[in-house]
């Protein structure tokens, strides 16, 4: 096959910004981070160089997308061998490197204590497209109409996505009805405190008020990610799973974010608690940066799909299930896993010391490569501090950091790099932080 050169592209940091501002819809402006754009041109494991040649810390992963390294070589190695030979096969025909991945990726799901418990896959091209398929499976095998969420939790940009998104930034108009919304259990701003049980009991409420009694499931992101990483208390995931059941319901969890070793103790971030899902919903990482999601489900509750056509166009793509292969080997083959545990203590460590050092830092919290820092006017009060954290944000760019603000008030910088940072890397992105946050004085 005769080689062809690529399209030219112009590397101006000016010349993007303007064709990006000229040509991308309103709707894509708010997601820009910084006060000044930023191109990056090149990714190596868990750093970034910009279209200067400036190297970054990557502590966003794109957005969770990269897990196991900026253009890992097993990943695009394995993307690109398919891509070759079969780019795209719809989901109409057989294909066996989705049907490999369907098989691997349900391997790593728990059996149960009679290991009797089947998984099955449906691939989606994103994670919203597979919260949708979930919400849908939910209700076609209960035949309730009726879903449970938590405040603050993200799920995704679709309108059934939104619906059980419980961040107002994150929801627009025309989103479908049938939600009902419980308070997530917040160990340092809650309001039942840090405490488990009266979230519990309040799930048992909400069902007997804002529902018929009678419901599809619950969603619940087992650490919640744009929701300023709000880890599930233990006890917390297993008590919903057993309310929610008793009214006709499921258990979706939405491993987005927290799954695929990211919080260093399991592949999973509802093992944590000892709880079986009915459905989880996985996507970002699954792919390393190609496009790809997936429903895994029960292989009864799924069943009742097969009534009627459901298919997502490029979900079962070869070329990304070949990537998403790859991914999990190198989370094996690699100890990602037990890496993110491993660095995640170390780097909790250095922002509990950062915290004892900077005022403007309210709490620290995470597990694994889940992290964050959540920005208080007052320690006593808890108001959130908005604008200390977009000036720590701006400062922490200056100091070669990539991180994210997030949390229903902005007042969280979230940290999610891959799982290949290193131990070498933690004092460059501790000092980076301290940096940040003595620029302010």
């Amino acid at each position: 096959m005769q080689a062809h050169q690529p399209l030219p592209v112009e590397w101006s940091t000016d010349a993007t910004a303007n064709r990006r501002d000229s040509y991308f819809a309103a709707s894509q402006s708010k997601f820009v981070p910084f006060a000044e754009p930023l191109v990056f041109k090149k990714g190596a494991m868990q750093y970034l160089w910009d279209a200067d040649g400036r190297k970054y810390t990557d502590l966003l992963g794109m957005n969770v997308c990269i897990s196991v390294g900026h253009c890992h070589p097993r990943v695009v190695d394995a993307a690109m061998q398919q891509a070759q030979d079969l780019t795209h096969c719809t989901t109409m025909f057989y294909h066996p490197v989705p049907a490999h991945f369907a098989q691997e990726l349900a391997a790593t799901m728990p059996k149960g204590p009679k290991g009797d418990i089947e998984w099955v896959v449906h691939f989606t091209n994103s994670g919203a497209e597979a919260i949708d398929l979930a919400m849908t499976m939910a209700r076609t095998y209960t035949g309730n109409l009726d879903l449970l969420a938590l405040r603050t939790g993200y799920h995704g940009p679709t309108a059934a996505a939104q619906s059980i998104t419980g961040i107002a930034g994150w929801r627009h108009p025309g989103m479908p009805g049938n939600v009902a919304f419980v308070p997530e259990p917040n160990q340092y701003r809650g309001i039942f405190g840090a405490t488990t049980q009266p979230y519990l009991d309040e799930i048992d409420r909400v069902i007997a008020t804002a529902t018929t009694g009678r419901i599809a499931g619950i969603v619940i992101e087992p650490v919640q990610g744009y929701g300023g990483v709000i880890e599930t208390p233990k006890g917390y995931m297993s008590g919903a799973a057993e309310r929610v059941r008793a009214a006709g319901g499921l258990f979706i969890a939405d491993e987005v974010q927290s799954g695929f070793g990211r919080t260093g103790d399991n592949m999973w971030g509802f093992e944590a608690d000892d709880v079986i899902p009915d459905i989880v919903v996985m996507a970002k990482g699954i792919g390393n940066g190609f496009p790809l999601g997936a429903v895994v489900a029960r292989k009864q509750i799924a069943a009742p799909m097969a009534e009627k056509f459901l298919f997502h166009t490029y979900g079962a793509s070869p070329t990304s299930c070949a990537a998403g292969r790859a991914v999990l080997a190198v989370i094996r083959d690699e100890a990602l896993q037990q890496n993110a545990k491993t660095v995640g203590n170390a780097l909790l460590a250095r922002l509990k010391d950062l915290q004892t050092r900077h005022k403007a830092i309210g709490d620290v919290r995470g597990r694994g490569l889940m992290l964050a820092i959540e920005m208080v006017k007052d320690r006593a009060s808890l108001e959130p501090d908005k604008e200390t954290t977009a000036a720590v944000f701006e400062n922490c760019r200056k100091a070669g950091l990539i991180l994210s603000k997030s949390g229903p008030f902005q007042s969280v910088l979230r940290m999610v790099p891959p799982l290949c940072l290193s131990l070498a890397d933690v004092d460059q992105v501790a000092d980076g932080l301290d940096q940040a946050f003595c620029a302010l004085s």
